[in-house]
């Protein structure tokens, strides 16, 4: 007989998920323009500013879908489980 097991589903792992993705995304879409991605996000991180990305690849249109205090937290549980 199978065995029934309930599946859990982590909304906030699929949202984390995402947001790497879309981070990647973006990251490399300002590396091939030229842009040092890093000082690029960071300054729209800090000021919300969307100027600071480029529309290449549509980038600026992808960041802007996540909220920013989400990425910020992102990046610090990332930081945190690499030290």
């Amino acid at each position: 007989m199978p065995q029934e097991q309930t599946t859990l589903f982590n909304i906030d792992a699929l949202n984390a998920e995402t947001t790497r993705k879309i981070l990647t995304e973006v990251y490399d879409a300002l590396e091939e323009r030229g842009y040092n991605p890093t000082n690029q996000i960071v300054g729209y991180l800090i000021s919300g500013d969307p100027g600071y990305i480029s529309s290449y690849k549509e980038a600026r249109t992808k960041i802007q879908e996540i909220d920013r205090a989400k990425i910020v937290e992102i990046l610090l549980n990332e930081f945190r489980k690499n030290n």
